[in-house]
């Protein structure tokens, strides 16, 4: 019962990053090149600090039950991560998802210092991006493919 609420808060909590992810770089960044520059300033300051209160919640739910799920379910499978299709599928998965955290990290603290220019938050989304589809390609890939 414990790895089902992990699970589910897992998901959900993917929903919402990846979700946020995939708006801010297929919609978004579409959308603001056609608006004024006064209006574009006001929405990416509305969406960065609404980001900036949500996301670091959903970050902490997204890899808490995902910590979990490793603990109740994968530990013996990331023993010998070679020793199986789905232990490298999933050792992959948890690199790639690590890279995210790393990525969310330095960019608080590059906002934080107010280094982080546009052109880098655009090349920080679209490589979230890649993550994003990349995992969630190893996440339904892990239970069916094996070698």
């Amino acid at each position: 019962m414990l790895y089902l609420l992990f699970l589910l808060a897992h998901l959900f909590a993917a929903l919402i990053f990846i979700g946020t992810v995939f708006f801010e770089v297929l919609i978004l960044a579409k959308v603001q090149a056609q608006l004024p520059a006064r209006a574009r300033v006001l929405v990416e300051q509305g969406i960065g600090r609404r980001a900036r209160a949500l996301m670091p919640w959903v970050l902490l739910v997204l890899f808490g039950a995902g910590l979990g799920m490793v603990w109740l379910r994968y530990l013996p499978v990331l023993a010998a991560p070679t020793a199986s299709s789905f232990g490298m599928l999933l050792s992959l998965k948890l690199l790639l998802a690590a890279s995210v955290l790393l990525h969310f990290v330095t960019t608080l603290l590059l906002m934080r210092r107010g280094r982080a220019s546009e052109r880098y938050l655009r090349g920080v989304h679209l490589s979230l991006f890649g993550h994003m589809v990349a995992i969630v390609l190893l996440a339904k890939s892990m239970f069916y493919l094996s070698w």
